[in-house]
């Protein structure tokens, strides 16, 4: 423990105090209501209407107002009553119903906004319980004053300042139970709700063709069949009464790559026809080396129309290759069925005795699959995973290296010993708590800018077929990256060497006694980290300046038509990815210090008021969502808010066995127990209607269905669904889709194999043969 408390001490003597904190917050206010403002005159822009509202632009149902009126006007709002109403989108992003916000926006967008209401419902109540019963507690104690340790007056707040072995930690005990049992039941209740809001989501969707198609994958090869008919043979003798069609999978990732390298080049040709349309004078020239800046000068637009034709020339070729060569399809393939209840049963069940082959699940929804993926071939994707397994431990472990170099630099002493001439500006007061209080929670959140990038990566790199799971994938990646890094990370002094040779020689009970100690000291770290991150970021969050920027750059330079100008103004999504780990950073942080130090609670409740408000606002104007899960995702929110939950009991219970407070002991170690058990019963009552489709439900849909449209065309709906978007809306369509007979006629095709498996009666009409498919299936009609 000794050389635990060495750093500890040195840590306690450069902890920020409530000036330090002060100053931290004013700059964070002012940069948050800098962004506020900024955001709320560039709004009314006319010129700025298509980066700050594009969804409506999207659907259709607003126009720019650049459109008609004074030229002045196209630009620039002159209307001097509309800026007396700066906080207007506030309560306009409130007003909306929930119910009208699905309709708008998806059920996943409107659950994702439910994260910041569970943040709000739980520490409400918590800090207004901590303030009124812990934090005198802390206070009316003179622990830290008597005590040889520098302190600041926020530790005066906190769990520190009570004595080894004092009777008041029984104030403590008694909030960690209260804490605990309100978490759950907002969790419960949250739990019930969303999964309600899930069924009847999918009970009241219009028809989309994933609800009857299924994705199979590791189809074995066969010798005297193609993968197209081995698909359909298969589903016509296992699911007669139920298949309906298919569409084989393509490796187009080639083509794919083509088609993006087409349209970089079309970007550059509209940049120099329109450069060259403001000046005929002098035709625009580019090099043809690495980033235009190297190589041979030449004709920027003869350049770029040759290349253009050149991509489109192999393009073609490539088209013709896939067609052709019977190597382009993979062994997968999306499967539609006449109805929903036949797509659940053949989703959620195994198809043969050997559980490797035939693998089905729902198919993502068009919009949602990675098809770059669909290509690798099912046996590599465990020697992925596995890989990317190991590679994810060293970056999480490595990562810290860096992080912890930076956060040395961001301190008094790092810079100092960086830049010893600058030793007499920082020891001014003022600059000395912009340091303090500012400088290291900035540090922080710079460092990981890219990290969200680099672990999608590695998420693709798995094989997930959908773009929703390689979110999910991915901020599971994060929030385990946050956990270690940022909050263990920050909290154990020392490099990621030193943290591991400390917990090397310990025991196991002996981490949490270890953590426990530290996380007092580094509360006013994280109190900064949540004011840049939870409340400028947020702040800067819609003010959207890098999309602002990108937008008029390309209206600028590359814009000819509407099309490309909503193509400028994309706005993409929310980015589950990355933003829903770092909200369940601040559960953690809130679920850890509110019984230590109930001083953090108030940024963290004020980061969850801000944030709702503004994402509301931004899934109302702003964000088109690439997919809709249907809230898939909500199990995993949930798990994490409990594994918080479980951290923070088990933080509490090591913090207060180095206070004498043993005999506490058995009394928290309930806790965990408690919350773990709460945790399954959570996950058997409410997960199965996020991962199975009710055979109930789907029955009723498809009946209503039927009843209200009987000729409905369910086979030329679903024809092309499942297309990749490069075949889409060419001349070729039509020849990678399936037949365009009616639905009431099954499409057969006679087997060319010798030996058939698959037929599932003996023979009884050609002696020893086998039935072709069409009397088997016909026979069953009869």
């Amino acid at each position: 423990m000794d050389r635990i408390a060495a750093p500890m001490l040195e840590l306690m003597t450069n902890m920020a105090t409530i000036q330090d904190i002060g100053v931290s917050a004013a700059i964070n206010i002012l940069s948050a209501i800098t962004f506020l403002l900024a955001f709320a005159f560039l709004r009314l822009q006319p010129i700025n209407d298509r980066v700050y509202f594009p969804k409506w632009y999207l659907k259709g149902a607003r126009e720019s107002p650049s459109h008609g009126g004074a030229f002045v006007r196209k630009f620039v709002n002159l209307d001097m009553r509309s800026y007396l109403k700066v906080l207007s989108w506030m309560p306009a992003a409130l007003k909306m119903p929930e119910d009208e916000l699905i309709s708008h926006a998806g059920l996943d967008s409107a659950v994702y906004l439910r994260i910041y209401l569970i943040g709000l419902k739980i520490f409400a109540p918590i800090t207004v319980l901590a303030f009124i019963i812990l934090v005198p507690v802390n206070w009316t104690n003179i622990t830290l004053q008597s005590s040889k340790v520098q302190h600041s007056d926020i530790d005066k707040l906190s769990i520190s300042n009570i004595p080894v072995g004092s009777k008041r930690f029984a104030a403590h005990l008694t909030m960690a139970y209260v804490f605990t049992f309100w978490t759950c039941y907002v969790l419960l209740r949250e739990y019930e709700i969303v999964a309600t809001m899930r069924l009847r989501f999918l009970a009241s969707e219009k028809r989309r063709p994933d609800q009857f198609t299924v994705l199979v994958r590791n189809i074995p090869p066969d010798p005297d069949e193609s993968i197209g008919e081995l698909v359909e043979h298969f589903f016509l003798v296992n699911h007669p009464d139920h298949y309906l069609t298919h569409q084989v999978v393509y490796n187009a990732n080639k083509l794919d790559k083509m088609v993006k390298e087409k349209k970089k080049m079309q970007n550059w040709l509209d940049y120099y026809q329109l450069k060259y349309e403001r000046n005929t004078s002098q035709r625009p020239t580019t090099k043809t080396g690495f980033l235009g800046c190297f190589g041979s000068k030449v004709d920027a637009i003869e350049y770029y129309t040759s290349e253009i034709e050149r991509i489109e020339k192999e393009e073609t070729d490539e088209r013709g290759k896939i067609m052709k060569d019977p190597k382009s399809v993979v062994p997968a393939a999306f499967v539609s069925f006449r109805s929903r209840w036949g797509a659940a049963v053949c989703a959620q069940t195994q198809q043969t005795s050997n559980p490797t082959v035939w693998l089905t699940e729902w198919a993502p929804e068009p919009r949602d699959v990675y098809w770059d993926n669909l290509s690798i071939p099912f046996v590599y994707l465990t020697i992925r995973r596995l890989i990317i397994a190991v590679a994810f431990f060293f970056l999480n472990f490595f990562y810290v290296l860096p992080i912890a170099f930076v956060q040395s630099l961001a301190n008094i002493e790092g810079i100092e010993k960086a830049a010893p001439f600058l030793k007499p500006l920082i020891e001014m007061r003022t600059i000395k708590s912009f340091i303090q209080g500012f400088l290291p929670g900035i540090a922080l959140k710079i460092f990981l800018i890219l990290l969200p990038s680099i672990l999608m990566f590695m998420s693709k790199v798995e094989g997930l077929t959908s773009v929703s799971s390689l979110e999910r994938r991915s901020a599971f990646k994060y929030y385990i990256f946050l956990f270690f890094n940022v909050f263990l990370g920050s909290i154990i002094a020392g490099s990621a060497l030193e943290q591991l040779k400390t917990f090397l020689h310990q025991s196991a009970n002996e981490i949490p006694r270890t953590i426990g100690e530290a996380i007092p000291m580094k509360a006013t770290f994280f109190i900064t980290y949540v004011m840049v991150d939870g409340w400028a970021g947020v702040a800067g969050e819609i003010l959207r300046l890098k999309p602002l920027i990108i937008f008029h750059l390309k209206n600028f330079f590359l814009v000819k038509t509407e099309k490309d100008r909503e193509e400028a103004m994309d706005p993409g999504s929310i980015g589950f990815d990355s933003n829903e780990p770092q909200i369940q950073l601040y559960f953690l942080l809130g679920l850890v210090y509110a019984v230590v130090t109930p001083f953090l609670l108030p940024f963290i409740l004020i980061f969850f008021g801000l944030a709702y408000v503004v994402y509301r606002h931004q899934i109302i104007n702003v964000y088109n969502q690439e997919y809709e899960s249907a809230a898939a995702f909500w199990p995993s929110v949930h798990g994490r808010i409990i594994v918080a939950l479980i951290v923070s009991q088990l933080l509490l219970l090591g913090l207060l066995s180095t206070k004498g407070a043993g005999q506490s002991t058995p009394v928290l170690l309930v806790l965990p127990v408690v919350t773990f058990y709460f945790y399954k019963y959570c996950k058997n009552r409410y997960e199965p209607a996020f991962v199975e489709y009710p055979l109930q439900d789907a029955m009723r849909k498809d009946t209503l269905e039927r009843a209200r449209e009987p000729g409905f065309d369910l086979k030329g709906y679903l024809m092309n669904a499942y297309i990749h978007p490069v075949f889409k809306g060419d001349e070729d369509d039509e020849k990678f889709s399936i037949s365009d007979e009616p639905e009431a006629e099954q499409v057969l095709v006679a087997t060319k194999r010798q030996s058939r498996r698959n037929t599932p009666v003996p023979s009884k009409y050609n002696g020893s043969e086998s039935p072709s498919l069409a009397e088997i299936v016909n026979d069953q009609r009869l």
